[in-house]
């Protein structure tokens, strides 16, 4: 587990009473919320408590209805692309790629707001658009290496395996070099060796000195990775510290395993419960025990079954017992006699 990041400079990240209501629903509910230089910060909470609202106020896709978002001191406003230039890059919960483009094409399209060539330039393809261009190519393929995905920069981002899909995805959000960078799920669907991969390369991204705030529902993989936590319940901050903070909250714990009904048995009913069950089976016990008469006459029947000769003759001599089992050509003529017989007497 990593120890807790102290610093003491300005938060990248401020989030002041954000609110986000939907008509008569209220998603996100008065959440604060900072995040510090080279600090990675989880965000939990059971399936809609408001997380992915609350990364979308955080990045401009919505407005929020009350409360404010600042980066660096300044207020952001609320355009995506105008988000993503003041240094805050974001992934998705969904993987969201070009399927039809390249991986270098995909990394290619996070550095649009990170080059000045406008549309003649790009027309006239000009010596300072050339430059430019280069530069952009040499910075996506340092992204891919440090991914992990150099040797496949020209395969097409939809012919990826899931795991390096969802590094194309970290590769793109680096790509405008932001301060701040949010992962919405970023494990989604990733077995052991692919979450610890995805572990390492955000431990990578801190030590490059950006700051990192995750959602995440793997709480191994949270509380190995983040310096604080916050947990949201139903839009609310429930609670902000330490995992071990965060892990030992009997709020939290019952946010996510529930809490007892309304008039559920406690320590004492469940004690009676157990007497009972445990009262009731010595006293089926003791009457369905074996008495020793009862032994003796089963051993005299065994007994005589054996020694006596068959208790049953048809059992040893089927025919004796059913004469048409052993012969069953002479009981259909036997039948057919008696039939006759009595047709001719009623004659």
């Amino acid at each position: 587990m990593t120890e807790m990041t102290t610093t003491t400079t300005s938060p990248v990240l401020t989030a002041t009473g954000v609110t986000m209501r939907f008509g008569g629903l209220t998603a996100v509910r008065s959440v604060d919320l900072d995040v510090h230089p080279g600090e990675i910060v989880g965000l939990i909470g059971p399936n809609g408590a408001g997380k992915t609202t609350f990364f979308n106020c955080l990045t401009g896709l919505y407005v929020p209805t009350e409360g404010s978002v600042a980066y660096q001191g300044t207020v952001l406003p609320p355009k995506p692309h105008l988000v993503t230039q003041a240094g805050i890059a974001r992934t998705f919960q969904n993987i969201r790629l070009f399927a039809n483009m390249t991986v270098l094409e995909n990394v290619l399209v996070g550095r649009h707001t990170r080059t000045k060539e406008g549309l003649w330039s790009a027309l006239l393809r000009g010596p300072g658009f050339k430059r430019a261009e280069a530069a952009s190519k040499a910075r996506a393929m340092e992204l891919l290496e440090f991914t992990g995905l150099a040797d496949k920069a020209d395969h097409l981002s939809r012919n990826l395996a899931y795991g390096e899909q969802r590094k194309l995805e970290i590769a793109r959000a680096l790509a405008s070099d932001p301060g701040l960078l949010l992962l919405d799920e970023p494990t989604a669907g990733m077995n052991p060796q692919e979450t610890r991969a995805t572990e390492e390369l955000v431990f990578a991204i801190r030590d490059m000195g950006t700051a990192v705030l995750v959602i995440e529902h793997d709480m191994r993989f949270i509380f190995n990775l983040c310096d604080r936590v916050a947990v949201l319940v139903q839009g609310q901050k429930l609670i902000e510290g330490t995992s071990d903070v965060v892990q030992s909250d009997e709020r939290v714990i019952a946010a996510y395993l529930g809490t007892p009904f309304e008039g559920a048995p406690g320590a004492e009913e469940a004690a009676e419960v157990t007497a009972a069950e445990a009262g009731a089976a010595e006293a089926g016990a003791a009457k369905a025990g074996p008495t020793d008469g009862g032994a003796t006459d089963s051993g005299s029947t065994e007994a005589g079954s054996t020694d006596g000769g068959p208790a049953n003759p048809g059992a040893a001599n089927p025919g004796a017992a059913n004469p048409g089992a052993a012969n069953p050509g002479a009981a259909r003529n036997e039948a057919q006699r008696g039939t006759t017989a009595r047709t001719e007497d009623g004659q």
